[in-house]
């Protein structure tokens, strides 16, 4: 049974992996907050080590000890308006902690390191968040046709739906406190992913590594407006919202492919799955022929939307 180190496996998306994951690896997960590492070690039953991605000889350590096969990188820092303020975090964790785990699994054993990016990497990046993500795409990117013994790719998901400091629980938290949410962006477009769907697109990575290696895998994913989103939200738990300023950073839309990927992306089919597959060193052919946005994909159907608004207990952790 192959072992997995899953960096950042300690929030919320690396915990509901590690669910799915663990009957068929041997999963460990790594984070930097005490207080997520035990809750995690409660809910998964997985081994939990200590790991802050910006020491690097410390990350060099745990490799040694874990000695894993696959390497998942989700450890991030993704609060868009904070990096706008304070960008010096940002660019440490999702850059320079990036870089350390390239360096790390150099001669080291790991066969495939996968890294977790978002939506707000595609181009245009218009805020340093996504800016980040996008450098930490290419570095794993050059670094695959660099290593003769390591692949190396990225995943692209949506935004996931309840992840920690996403727009849900949020929500929640605003009407239980105050039964007002307050939205800075109800004019906005999003694309929203189950935790399911986002959890199938790494496991559909590590079943077809070789294809991938090198690349960024992503899919055609449905959006939906923000006020449509909260207008179904507070049709379900109660509540009224209101517009407030817009917080730095923010975007009106979202892309998954954007203009300068649009003759370096392929359509390709794994598990069943139809997937968009990024090499920004050739053109693939064939290629699509139009960025893909919110402007341009296909709405949450109101069933779907309930699905991703109101999870059954116990779906997620």
């Amino acid at each position: 049974m192959d072992t997995i180190l899953i960096t950042g496996g300690t929030g919320f998306f690396g915990r509901n992996l590690a669910l799915r994951l663990r009957s068929h690896y041997n999963i460990i997960l790594c984070g930097r907050n005490s207080f997520f590492n035990d809750y995690a070690r409660r809910t998964t039953g997985c081994q939990v080590l200590p790991l802050d991605i910006l020491n690097q000889e410390r990350l060099k350590e745990v490799i040694n000890i874990c000695k894993p096969d696959i390497i998942i990188h989700a450890a991030a820092t993704k609060y868009v308006d904070l990096a706008e303020v304070y960008p010096e975090e940002c660019i440490d964790i999702n850059i320079k902690g990036s870089q350390h785990i390239v360096r790390a699994v150099h001669n080291s054993g790991v066969k495939f390191v996968l890294g977790i990016s978002t939506d707000k990497a595609a181009l245009p990046c218009n805020n340093i968040y996504g800016m980040s993500k996008n450098i930490m795409e290419k570095t794993f990117l050059h670094a695959d046709k660099q290593s003769p013994f390591t692949k190396l790719s990225c995943v692209r998901p949506g935004n996931i739906a309840w992840s920690t400091g996403s727009v849900l629980p949020l929500w929640k938290t605003m009407l239980a406190e105050t039964g007002r949410i307050q939205t800075t962006g109800s004019h906005m477009r999003r694309f929203i992913c189950a935790i399911d769907d986002a959890c199938k697109m790494v496991t559909d990575a590590l079943d077809n590594q070789d294809m991938i290696r090198g690349s960024v895998l992503t899919k055609r994913m449905k959006g939906i407006s923000i006020a449509a989103l909260l207008d179904r939200f507070v049709a379900l738990h109660g509540g009224t919202y209101e517009k407030v300023p817009p917080r730095p950073g923010e975007s009106t839309e979202q892309f998954i492919i954007g203009a300068d990927e649009v003759d370096r992306t392929t359509i390709i089919t794994l598990n069943n799955t139809e997937y968009l597959l990024i090499n920004n060193t050739r053109v693939a052919i064939p290629h699509i022929t139009e960025c893909i946005s919110t402007t341009n994909c296909e709405t949450l159907s109101d069933d779907e939307l309930l699905d991703i608004i109101n999870p059954l207990p116990n779906s997620y952790i």
